[in-house]
């Protein structure tokens, strides 16, 4: 059985919801803009664009959530932000490591991607030019 009073309280506020839809629509207006920085203006329907802005609108929301649940969570004192901090730094060297793995013969550093040619060979044969 629903104890609706439990159930009233997992519901959202009606106007932090239209305030969250609103916002979010207004941020992902700028995946335009990125994507004709990226690529130049291009006609309405073009594939290359719109892989583009749906990529930029992702990741705008992304960065979005999880600044507000970092946020929270530090608010509330579920971690400290220097844990926050390590946290990330852990996680994008691993990430790094592993995208090292996917692309044999590259390598990031403080100052690019370290290519080495014999080694990265077989790996950028699918490139585009």
């Amino acid at each position: 059985m629903i104890n609706h009073d439990e159930h009233e309280q997992q519901m959202p506020n009606e106007a932090i919801s239209n305030r969250l839809h609103r916002t979010l629509n207004r941020l992902a207006k700028w995946r335009s803009v990125f994507a004709g920085w990226q690529l130049g203006t291009r006609v309405t329907g073009d594939p290359e664009s719109e892989a583009v802005r749906d990529h930029r609108e992702l990741s705008m929301v992304m960065r979005a959530e999880v600044s507000a649940l970092a946020a929270l969570l530090m608010q509330k004192r579920v971690f400290t932000v220097d844990e926050f901090n390590a946290q990330i730094a852990d996680e994008a060297e691993w990430l790094s490591q592993a995208y090292e793995r996917k692309f044999p013969g590259m390598r990031a550093t403080d100052a690019g991607i370290s290519i080495d040619p014999h080694a990265a060979k077989d790996t950028m044969k699918g490139f585009r030019p």
